[in-house]
């Protein structure tokens, strides 16, 4: 709690929680108005409206990165923050299936640049390493909540109103975020040691290239959007349509996924304490394997349980938590201090071409050929991927020091492998950039 004490670093806090559970109200009302305006093809609206996000995600936050060192960063993220309080409110007055698309790439793209921008803030404010590392438990802390409250209020605000009033909500959360930041003293950037932002994760992606655990990352990347993508995009019309259920039941159908993460996360700390990072993400990433082939069974036997569905996203939840809060760690062990940037933005970028691939297979094909094909199609993507990080990162390369080929093209200058340095500045994005939902 000692970095609640720092008072730029409280409000910022406040503004990515509120903003945060914005987000997370958002997002089961989206389901929602796709459902109500498309029906059974609700998952192919809202696989491309999650397309639209993705793309938005890594075309627009290396872009912006770079320009918003240029910009006052208070004043720019209140903008944002004002920006995308506009769409969302927006959102409950369309009757279009394209004003969805086109009010999310807006909305997307004002995220896209608030998100790195903000990620590049708390290292400024928060100058101690020790306590920064708190912070990144902090946020860790606040997105696995968000995982979980957020469904859980939606639901019970479900009950007596209309999922249109959810958009209302997050409206009002970007608005209080925007507040907070103009509160709030925020440092102006410093310049990069790299010209534009596509060099650092140009840069980054060689590293990920070059160092085998990290190959494993890219792997496992994968296996969490193979699994999470059913959540995210299939539920409400597996609910809506095979379960028979209502619009509540969808928003707890997403908090026993939610369920799932918390608890990982409250017993995950002590675990990795006793156990390597990688046995640990390869159970996950095993735990997702499972059930991604008991949502496959559920659909082929043609089991419409809510009991038995709750249970399997309950899993998929814990599997995900188990493959992405080890991930930091990975990261911050795998290359000197020097790389850490390159390589935090290399797998921002990464984590979301992977989803990028997911997002659509689930919705579009969902759509046209059922859950049990489009499930199946995404068990083997998953399989492929468990698969080949446990290939591209073998036991021994976990153990033996690694040396990189040359890189003196991404401008380090030095080697950059085989060190366990931890960096504030450094890891500015170790616990954003490998979640779910970035806001």
């Amino acid at each position: 709690m000692s970095v609640f004490a720092i008072p730029a670093y409280r409000q910022l806090f406040s503004a990515q929680l509120v903003a945060l559970f914005g987000t997370g109200l958002a997002t089961v009302a989206l389901g929602l108005l796709a459902y109500d305006l498309a029906g059974p093809s609700a998952g192919a609206v809202l696989a491309t409206a999650l397309t639209i996000k993705m793309v938005m995600y890594v075309v627009i936050a290396p872009v912006a990165a770079t320009y918003a060192a240029r910009l006052p960063r208070r004043i720019f993220l209140s903008a944002l923050d004002a920006a995308r309080a506009a769409v969302v409110l927006a959102l409950p007055f369309i009757t279009e299936v394209w004003q969805i698309y086109v009010l999310i790439g807006v909305l997307q793209a004002a995220s896209a640049a608030f998100t790195p921008t903000f990620q590049a803030v708390i290292p400024d404010i928060v100058p101690d390493e020790s306590d920064y590392t708190r912070t990144l438990s902090a946020s860790q802390v606040a997105y696995t909540m968000e995982n979980l409250l957020s469904p859980v209020l939606a639901a019970v605000a479900l009950t007596f109103m209309s999922f249109n009033w959810l958009f209302v909500g997050t409206s009002v959360g970007f608005v209080v975020s925007a507040l907070l930041v103009l509160a709030t003293k925020v440092p102006n950037a410093r310049p990069s040691v790299h010209p534009t932002a596509w060099n650092r994760v140009a840069a980054g992606v060689k590293l990920f290239a070059a160092i085998p655990r990290l190959r494993g990352i890219m792997a496992f990347n994968l296996v969490v959007a193979a699994a999470g993508a059913i959540v995210v995009v299939n539920t409400v019309n597996y609910v809506r349509d095979t379960l028979n259920g209502s619009q509540e039941d969808v928003a707890w159908m997403l908090a026993a996924s939610g369920g799932g993460t918390l608890l990982v996360a409250l017993l995950l700390p002590r675990v990795l304490d006793r156990t390597a990072d990688r046995i640990v993400m390869a159970t996950g990433a095993a735990v997702l394997v499972v059930g991604v082939a008991s949502a496959v069974l559920l659909s082929a036997t043609d089991v419409r349980s809510s009991a038995a569905t709750s249970v399997v996203w309950a899993l998929i939840g814990g599997g995900m938590a188990l493959v992405v809060m080890p991930t930091g760690r990975v990261l911050r062990r795998s290359v000197d201090s020097a790389a850490l940037p390159v390589v935090f933005a290399a797998q921002f970028s990464l984590s979301h071409v992977a989803w990028l691939i997911t997002y659509p297979v689930a919705g579009w094909l969902g759509t046209h050929a059922g859950f049990t094909v489009t499930w199946s199609v995404l068990l083997a993507l998953a399989t492929v991927g468990m698969a080949a990080a446990l290939a591209l990162w073998p036991r021994a390369a976990d153990i033996e020091p690694h040396e990189t080929e040359d890189l003196a093209s991404a401008s380090f200058g030095r080697t950059l492998v085989g060190t366990r340095t931890q960096s504030a500045a450094g890891t500015l994005a170790a616990c954003q950039c490998t979640c779910v939902r970035p806001v």
